[in-house]
């Protein structure tokens, strides 16, 4: 693979091709990774077929302007995107703790962009190029389009579009946006007048020039009053599908206001092969291979993205802001096409890692009205239970699955995107199951139960509990009947809002008697524009108004984690505590329900109750011991 089957990164690559200038010069947070998995891969290719040149500027310097001035000043307009991740989430973990590496930067070198890349990459175009247009795509700037709580610096912040001093926000997914913002201004359109595209989010200064917008309330509103920003995100969250969403409006002051387009619509299985047929290399830039290449590269180098879109409605997951809940697929022919240029690189062993997106079992629109008429708009298709007009059928990715076995040169298929259990248990057949326990399972398959409180499941959007018992069941029973031992890993999450020490005492107990210790449990992590972030700030459900416990100590949370690894000696501490305030010194013993044994010089039916200090200062001794020695 050489540099010039990649876009120019350079004057000197962009010379090469014969140009003197760029159309657009795509400034990215992630290292360049032509892979239809990154989104900078993919809308700078859509430009590419469609005429336009463009340069990427990769990871710039953001101290220093000329780090933006690659190519000059482009003819069109600047493409803004922090990258795949959020910049903040990619730094930081749940903790606020920086991160020691990133997986989209040569080398895994953490450092290489700024917080906040959006609004800083902005800026420092803005301050080199007055009049350039500026557009925002990608994760970060779609989530923070409208008024958001940001987690980092506990408070809530304007839209993006505003801090960053850039012109437009191309949100979701982004390749029909992208095409006609760059036919518009190409065909010297101001950026100013383009108000009126689907899937984008611009600055007006009149009000009567907002037509057929409903109006939420103003930003100086939603400061004073978390309530109210309650009830503004669940508009917006109403308001996400292409089909039947509205206009929406979020003034900042008399001569401000920030408009929300409806989504684009979605693509069809012919648009969507167009778009991952294009010429990607399918790697990253040569020049970073000094430095080790990009880590990231690995995950996905022998995977296929087989759709996009999630109708699933998790509370804590950012999807329906940013892909929707209308699935789109790709026909088996384009990913046959794709999984064989797989098997012809040299590294390729036999295995594809993954055939699937969001969730890798929905290959089309829950059901069949979708399409034409959109999603409900208070209804979910599985949550509480699956609708009665759900298609659950996984008749075309099994006949893709076996497809794909089938080709010369690939040993085995995996699926490592997840499956939606409850989907799975709602197709009377049971051919996927079958099929998935025989062929793409690799002795575990990971699945996401997430909890076992029903409080908590409720305001996750998670099927009750009995639901993933009876899914174990089935997935335990197929293997049974195949002869094979194959085993779940589920996944669980601490601290998400509802959850009290009493939540967090049955999730242990879950996995005592599933004779299971996770060696890593992921708390609950605000993101920009879900759900549940929505009620960690606010501590309201958006949905029914209902006030919502959110644990926001540290230490708090760190005992609700702890309570999950109880088994590991050195979270001893946090979990006798836990135990106790929750009122559960009953599982501190040696009977087998116990979840820890007494501590050494200490019985746990009177530590409770309190301790008296040794006279010496040494040891603590029990009421119950002092009382024997007298």
């Amino acid at each position: 693979m050489t540099r010039s089957d990649f876009l120019p990164v350079n004057s000197y690559e962009m010379k090469e091709r014969g140009w003197d200038r760029v159309d657009f010069a795509y400034v990215i947070g992630d290292a360049y990774v032509d892979h239809p998995s990154f989104g900078h891969a993919v809308i700078s290719r859509v430009l590419e077929s469609r005429g336009y040149r463009v340069g990427i500027i990769s990871q710039p310097d953001w101290k220093d302007p000329k780090s933006i001035q690659v190519f000059g000043e482009p003819r069109l307009g600047f493409l803004v995107s922090a990258g795949n991740m959020d910049s903040m989430v990619n730094h930081y973990s749940v903790s606020k703790k920086r991160r020691k590496t990133d997986a989209y930067t040569p080398g895994g070198e953490m450092g290489r962009r700024p917080d906040y890349a959006c609004i800083v990459y902005g800026n420092l175009i803005r301050r080199t190029y007055k009049k350039t247009p500026v557009i925002l795509g990608g994760i970060e700037a779609s989530l923070r389009r409208l008024a958001h709580y940001d987690y980092w610096s506990d408070r809530l912040k304007r839209s993006i579009l505003l801090d960053s001093g850039a012109d437009i926000i191309s949100y979701g997914m982004g390749e029909r946006s992208i095409t006609e913002i760059a036919d518009a201004l190409d065909a010297g359109i101001p950026v100013s007048e383009l108000t009126y595209i689907d899937g984008t989010v611009v600055k007006i200064k009149r009000k009567d020039c907002i037509y057929d917008s409903e109006f939420l309330p103003s930003y100086e509103e939603l400061k004073a009053d978390k309530r109210k920003y309650a009830e503004s995100f669940y508009t917006q969250y109403l308001n996400t599908d292409a089909f039947n969403g509205k206009r929406l409006a979020e003034p900042y002051s008399d001569h401000l206001f920030v408009v929300q387009n409806p989504p684009a619509k979605p693509l069809s299985e012919a648009e969507m092969d167009d778009i991952y047929d294009l010429p990607y290399t399918r790697t990253f830039h040569p020049s970073y291979k000094e430095k080790g290449g990009i880590p990231a590269v690995s995950e996905i180098r022998f995977s296929l993205i087989s759709s996009r879109g999630c109708f699933g409605g998790c509370s804590f997951c950012a999807l329906t802001f940013h892909q929707g809940r209308i699935v789109q697929a790709r026909s088996h022919e384009s990913l046959l096409r794709e999984a064989e240029k797989i098997t012809k690189d040299k590294e390729f062993k036999g295995y594809i890692h993954d055939v699937g997106g969001p969730t890798a079992d929905f290959r089309h629109p829950s059901c069949g009205k979708q399409l034409e008429h959109g999603v409900c708009r208070k209804r979910q298709c599985l949550f509480p239970k699956p609708c009665a007009n759900l298609d659950a059928d996984h008749s075309d990715y099994v006949s893709l699955l076996r497809k794909l076995r089938n080709l010369p040169g690939v040993k085995k298929v995996f699926i490592r995107s997840g499956i939606r259990f409850d989907y799975l248990l709602a197709d009377k057949k049971k051919d996927f199951l079958r099929e998935l326990c025989q062929y793409h399972v690799s002795g575990q398959l990971k699945t996401a139960p997430e909890h076992v409180a029903q409080p908590v499941l409720s305001l996750m959007g998670k099927p009750d509990h009995s639901v993933y018992e009876r899914f174990t069941g089935e997935f335990y029973k197929m293997n049974e009947k195949l002869g094979k031992k194959q085993y779940l890993v589920p996944y669980l999450m601490s601290s998400h809002p509802g959850s009290t020490l009493k939540e967090a005492v049955e999730l242990a107990e879950y996995c005592r008697d599933l004779g299971y210790m996770p060696e890593q449990v992921q708390d609950f992590y605000p993101t920009p524009s879900t759900l549940s972030t929505c009620m960690y700030y606010t501590g309201v459900d958006p949905r029914t108004g209902r006030a919502v416990y959110v644990p926001k100590n540290p230490h708090e949370k760190a005992m609700q984690r702890a309570l999950i690894q109880y088994r590991n000696p050195q979270l001893y501490d946090l979990v006798l505590e836990a135990l106790r305030r929750a009122g559960r010194m009953d599982l501190v013993g040696y009977g087998p329900k116990c979840l820890i044994r007494p501590a050494r010089g200490r019985n746990p039916r009177f530590d409770s109750a309190g301790t008296v200090p040794h006279p010496r200062g040494k040891k603590k001794k029990t009421i119950r011991n002092i009382h024997k020695k007298k």
